[in-house]
């Protein structure tokens, strides 16, 4: 077994992060496999070093100690995006010679006109400069991004907490970008592509992204790797039902360290409310390792209030 964690250094580790790591961390430890840590920093604008440090020390102050990435190294070398363009770069032509690779010059106002977002912010796209592709017709006034043309057809897959998931293809409407025309790559490649030549077996993130998944195993295919199998947890979220993010500063890890809340305290409360847990109380990590079960996993979003109030009743 091998599992990742992949955060964003775009702002401080904060309790939806760590959620989803912790998760990714026990599946792993407990069948005795392989924890990689990798930095998705292909957004170049918003990725920061300092948050980069920051996500580290975090991690290794709760305990979540990783066995290949940064600071440790490992086979499957370099551990963050931006040192994997050119193996980016690569898989872009084998999607060219497949003739699955396309310019797209729609501009952003026509793509936010065509569809309401779904779930994990995914828009279906209507096929508009797919159609002009096949026809020969270009706009030389406009960088075009890349999309690439999912041929129609059903991708099916087994979720971890979801179950068996069929999803169809057709008329060219889940075409998606995989490199922008400001050149930066997108993140339905840079994942594919990561998972796929660090053999990640296992992956657990937010049921947010439920939505990509079966383009993804689409991809995973075409390129060539075999598919990781996938596990989408429930959110941690507030009263009103919005998700956890790095906007709300107040449950940063660094935020709750301040607060004098233990690491212990943080993972022993994660693994109660996700339902992991029977019992109420602080476990070592070997406790929650050996007494956590995934099959008592909860399916509905985690409500949390009152955090530091909760956390220091552990």
């Amino acid at each position: 077994m091998r599992g990742r964690f992949a955060p964003s250094p775009t702002g401080e580790l904060h309790l939806g992060n760590v959620w989803t790591a912790f998760l990714s961390w026990l599946q792993v430890r407990k069948y005795q496999g392989t924890w990689v840590l990798r930095i998705e920093d292909i957004d170049e604008q918003r990725a920061k070093p300092v948050y980069t440090r920051k996500i580290l020390f975090d991690l290794l102050w709760l305990g979540l100690t990783w066995d290949e990435g940064p600071q440790r190294g490992g086979p499957y070398a370099p551990y963050r995006q931006q040192q994997r363009y050119a193996h980016y770069e690569l898989l872009l032509e084998i999607l060219r010679e497949k003739q699955l690779l396309y310019p797209c010059y729609c501009t952003r106002s026509r793509l936010q006109h065509i569809d309401a977002p779904h779930a994990g912010e995914y828009r279906t796209y209507d096929g508009h400069c797919y159609k002009r592709w096949q026809a020969h017709v270009f706009d030389e006034t406009k960088t075009p991004s890349w999309r690439v043309h999912i041929p129609d057809g059903t991708i099916s897959f087994v979720d971890g907490v979801f179950g068996l998931q069929k999803v169809s293809f057709a008329n060219a409407t889940s075409d998606f970008v995989v490199r922008r025309a400001d050149g930066l790559y997108s993140y339905q490649l840079a994942v594919v592509a990561d998972d796929g030549a660090m053999d990640i077996t296992h992956v657990v993130r937010g049921h947010d992204l439920l939505a990509w998944t079966a383009v993804q195993c689409w991809l995973f295919g075409e390129l060539g790797y075999g598919i990781p199998c996938y596990t989408h947890v429930p959110l941690l979220v507030d009263p009103e039902g919005n998700r956890y993010s790095k906007r709300q500063q107040g449950i940063t890890i660094d935020s709750l360290r301040q607060c004098g809340i233990r690491p212990t305290q943080i993972l022993s409360y994660l693994a109660w409310r996700g339902g992991l847990v029977r019992e109420k109380r602080c476990y070592t990590l070997d406790e929650l390792i050996q007494n956590s079960e995934w099959k008592c996993l909860s399916t509905q979003d985690i409500v949390i209030t009152n955090l530091v109030d909760e956390l220091k009743n552990i």
